[in-house]
């Protein structure tokens, strides 16, 4: 229970208190409370999980803690592959995928952000080039694995 409620604290809904119903959560609370459960659940060191946009719906400040949310659980060994369009979890993780053009299945680009911010055609390499210039919000896949941070 402890270990739960900590990662339920590490995703940031500090304003939720226990025994609260799930009938008067807000989406982002309850979108919150599925993303602390999925991360909390029981991790071996050889898992992968598969994450469709966790930062959806969650406040930015919220966002700003899942990359070191995910990190944590990297550095026991676990995998994650991140669907995301959130620039904040983009530029923390340690590989990109770009598929597109517009979602069309080829995969444009396949690097680390710092060699996707070069690619001329990636469009996640234009919105990571864009949010350095204080600008956006993009689209691509990304993974995260053990030992490559």
């Amino acid at each position: 229970m402890k270990e739960k409620l900590a990662t339920l604290a590490g995703a940031g809904p500090a304003c939720i208190r226990l025994g609260r119903s799930a009938a008067t959560l807000s989406g982002g609370e309850a979108r919150r409370v599925k993303l602390s459960r999925e991360l909390s659940r029981r991790v071996t060191g050889r898992t992968v999980c598969i994450l469709d946009e966790p930062a959806a719906g969650l406040h930015f400040e919220d966002v700003k803690k899942l990359p070191d949310v995910l990190q944590t659980l990297t550095d026991q060994g676990n995998t994650f592959i991140v669907i995301e369009h959130d620039l904040d979890v983009i530029k923390c993780d340690d590989h990109i995928m770009d598929i597109g053009p517009e979602g069309g299945g080829t995969t444009v680009d396949e690097s680390t952000p710092e060699q996707t911010l070069r690619h001329l055609t990636s469009f996640a390499g234009v919105f990571l080039r864009l949010a350095q210039a204080g600008y956006g919000t993009p689209g691509a896949a990304l993974t995260r694995s053990p030992g490559t941070m």
